[in-house]
Parts: C-alpha cells; sequence; structure tokens
C-alpha cells in the first residue's frame, strides 16, 4: 500500500515537470525525506530570503548561452509595371469602309426587281415608297402586286466588324445571290435595279448611272433606276423615268 501511494505521487510530480518537492509536513505512507532539504524547509523565511539564489549562480565551467541575434531584414521594393494598352482591332475592310445597305428582291411578270430598302425594313402595304413602287410597275404593263424572292439582303451580313465584309465583299455576295435567285426563277427579261446600292453592288456602278439600259455579265439584262425615297423627294425624276421606261419595256412586254 504504501510503495502505491509513493509510485502515485511521483507520477503526479512527473506530470507536473516537478524533479523535487518538499512537503511542509510529513506524509502518511511517503518515503522517509532527505535530511538537508528537511532542515532548509524548516529554516525561517527571513533566512530562506537572504540564501543565495541557486538557480542564477553560473555552474563553474559551464558555457554562457550566446545570445542569438535576430537577421535584419531588408525592405524590398518591388516594382509593379503598368500593363501596356493594347490597342482595339480595327475592323477589316481589304476595299475600303464597311457599306451598310439593305436590299429586297422581287419578282413582277417576267421583271427580277432589286429594290434598295429605304428604312431599312421590308416594305409595308401603306408604305409611300412601296405604293410608288406599285405605280410604276403599272404604268410598265406589270403585275402590282410583286413576290418576294427570298429574304431581305443585310449587309453586314454578320454583326462582326473585324471580318472582311468590305465593298467587295458585298459586290460577291449581291451578285451571286441575285444570279442563283434568277436560275431558280426561271427565264427573266430584265432586272430592274433601284437605288444607289443596288447599282453598285449588283451593277458594278456609280450611284448616279441611273435610267441606263444595259448588259450585265453575270446578271443579264438590267435597267438602272434611281432610288424610291429619291423619286419622292424629286417628283422632277419621274419624266426622265417615264421616258426611258417607253425605250426599255419591250424587254418585258415581247417576252
Amino acid at each position: 500500500m504504501v510503495a502505491m501511494e509513493e509510485r502515485r505521487r511521483r507520477a503526479y510530480l512527473r506530470a507536473m515537470q516537478i524533479d523535487t518537492w518538499v512537503a511542509c509536513r510529513p506524509l502518511p505512507h511517503a518515503a522517509p525525506s532527505n535530511a538537508a532539504l528537511w532542515a532548509l524547509s524548516a529554516a525561517q523565511p527571513d533566512d530562506i530570503a537572504e540564501a543565495p539564489d541557486m538557480a542564477a549562480a553560473p555552474v563553474p565551467g559551464a558555457e554562457l548561452p550566446r545570445p542569438q541575434l535576430r537577421p535584419q531584414l531588408r525592405p524590398v521594393r518591388v516594382e509593379v509595371k503598368e500593363p501596356e494598352p493594347v490597342p482595339a482591332p480595327q475592323p477589316v475592310a481589304a476595299s475600303g469602309e464597311l457599306p451598310r445597305f439593305s436590299q429586297q428582291l422581287l419578282r413582277a411578270g417576267s421583271c427580277l426587281l432589286l429594290v434598295e430598302l429605304p428604312a431599312g425594313e421590308t416594305f409595308q402595304g401603306r408604305d409611300p415608297a412601296y405604293l410608288l413602287l406599285r405605280d410604276l410597275l403599272r404604268a410598265a404593263g406589270l403585275p402590282d402586286s410583286p413576290q418576294l424572292v427570298g429574304e431581305p439582303v443585310r449587309w453586314p451580313l454578320l454583326q462582326n466588324d473585324h471580318l472582311d465584309q468590305g465593298p467587295e465583299m458585298a459586290r460577291e455576295f449581291v451578285q451571286s445571290f441575285v444570279a442563283a435567285r434568277r436560275e431558280e426563277q426561271g427565264a427573266c427579261a430584265c432586272l430592274w435595279l433601284i437605288g444607289p446600292s443596288a447599282l453598285r453592288f449588283a451593277g458594278d456602278l456609280e450611284p448616279d448611272a441611273i435610267l441606263r439600259e444595259l448588259h450585265h455579265e453575270a446578271l443579264g439584262p438590267a435597267w438602272t433606276l434611281p432610288g424610291l425615297d429619291q423619286l419622292l423627294e424629286e417628283p422632277s425624276l419621274k419624266g426622265e423615268l417615264w421616258r426611258s421606261m417607253r425605250r426599255v419595256m419591250r424587254r418585258w412586254l415581247s417576252h
């Protein structure tokens, strides 16, 4: 029993990291204490205060620990360069400025009409431009209710200004579109080119080359007219148009 209590006491001391401990009074069942340690514990408090500090006294021959110097860290200057501005990509138009237009291909009797849409949208029944077109067809002896041929051609074709959609590409597309529709529609006595964009991108002509009869290498016989909006703004052009129509209308009347 005595040995067990002693082992338990020593285990508590080791757990508390105490190497030497002297009780102020005898403990029951404890091992005998060292006489010298017991005499020291019985001394007066004043005597203990005057006793030299054994822990602070240097041990002869022991090497004093060298003070550890903390390395001095120099501030490092980090230079952050501003990113160079990246220039915005420019629109690719190999042949000049990017053209913008809307056209509609129609059929009236034996004629095809490539009409520049003044408002950029398909004709509505009460549009002044459409009513004027119907008047022209009646004067030419053609049906005044033209049929739509395909969807409107709107250029640029893609909503990407960085692709090559310049004048040469526009001309190639419009001529290919009209030629394909003309082949699908069968015999065509004459192709009306109405408006500046129709003259430029289908007929390879300047916008002022109006009221002319010509034979296009890829599109066949054609007749050039001013834009419907121009005819509405300049009524004096209707007389010249009528005189030109009388010369060319033999193409579809005899067809």
